[in-house]
């Protein structure tokens, strides 16, 4: 009847457009993705996540003029000049126009991160990694990289929309079975893939932008073979998860 099949073609036809509109390339290698955020959003989700990070490290976060803060500072800034010569060279990437900020935290865990609106941190275990300034680089370029790639806004999207259909499954069967399927499903087919893919293309980027600020992009593999051997070195087993940048 035709009081079924118009909002069923309705509805779809309102999906499919949903679907495209917000389909994107993605830089460098062109993969093509699905973004439902604006690069507005991520930027306001950066700054809260930022302000929460701040209290959550309060009391741990080294003064600007520490020797390790005078480092991460000055080569990220040649890595945000490299950002801006990259973005400029590659319309699908977006370079926020927020000042960079610079946090060096005294911890043991070996890790870095950049926030969406450029935010970075670094912890300073892994400086038991990280031997000069090119090793560095090849830390903060991966991480700058993701944010020049919009990952943040990628992983966001894709999980809005497996939380929906896991809501709806959940919906359609109370027990709780189909999404329970469907979460191990997702994470299975879509969500590991997805942060494969999105690791390559910042380990493809990073490497770009330590070249293009003139550091020597072969710290990539250095730093992160030493991470691995360390992580693996007791009894030729994995006793320790490798940092995940």
């Amino acid at each position: 009847p035709t009081y079924i099949w118009l909002p069923i073609l309705g509805a779809t036809g309102g999906i499919t457009y949903g679907y495209v509109a917000f389909l994107e390339p993605a830089p460098f290698t062109h993969r093509t993705r699905w973004i439902a955020t604006t690069p507005e959003q991520e930027a306001q989700m950066g700054d809260r996540e930022y302000h929460r990070m701040l209290q959550q490290f309060q009391g741990d976060i080294l003064p600007s003029d520490h020797t390790a803060c005078r480092t991460v500072r000055r080569v990220g800034e040649r890595l945000r000049m490299a950002s801006r010569t990259f973005a400029e060279s590659n319309p699908t990437a977006r370079l926020s126009t927020a000042p960079h900020t610079f946090t060096v935290v005294r911890s043991e865990q070996a890790n870095a991160f950049v926030l969406p609106n450029n935010h970075v941190f670094v912890l300073t275990g892994l400086f038991r990694y990280v031997k000069n300034e090119d090793e560095l680089v090849a830390v903060l370029g991966h991480e700058m990289a993701h944010n020049l790639a919009r990952h943040a806004g990628e992983k966001i999207s894709g999980n809005l929309v497996l939380g929906m259909l896991g809501r709806l499954l959940y919906f359609l069967d109370g027990s709780g079975v189909l999404s329970l399927f469907f979460s191990q499903f997702g994470a299975l087919f879509h969500e590991l893939p997805n942060s494969r893919e999105a690791e390559c293309e910042a380990d493809h980027i990073g490497i770009h932008l330590a070249a293009e600020a003139c550091y020597d992009p072969r710290a990539a593999k250095r730093v992160f073979a030493s991470m691995k051997e360390e992580a693996t070195s007791e009894k030729g087993t994995s006793q320790r998860r490798p940092p995940e940048f």
